[in-house]
């Protein structure tokens, strides 16, 4: 897979709107740029772990991977919440 730099900012924009949906789901606030774009980022790999055991494989695209990041997003901060609490 070639990382392409167009690509790359795609990814960077998904994992902030991710991080910073997901932030607002779950906890009421965003965690800064930096760290929603890290937060939607692993969010994405969770994410997209939970769909591909679910059998689910039909998101594509900006919108479905924005989904599946989210839901990954969400998942983790709810897991780092119950820890830190």
């Amino acid at each position: 897979m070639a990382l392409e730099p167009g690509g790359l900012i795609a990814w960077v924009i998904l994992g902030l709107l991710a991080g910073w949906i997901a932030g607002k789901l779950t906890k009421g606030h965003g965690f800064g740029c930096i760290g929603n774009v890290a937060i939607g980022l692993i969010g994405a790999v969770i994410g997209g772990f939970i769909f591909s055991t679910l059998g689910i494989h039909g998101l594509a695209g900006f919108w479905g991977s924005l989904i599946i990041a989210v839901v990954g997003a969400a998942v983790l901060l709810v897991v780092v919440n119950m820890i830190t609490d």
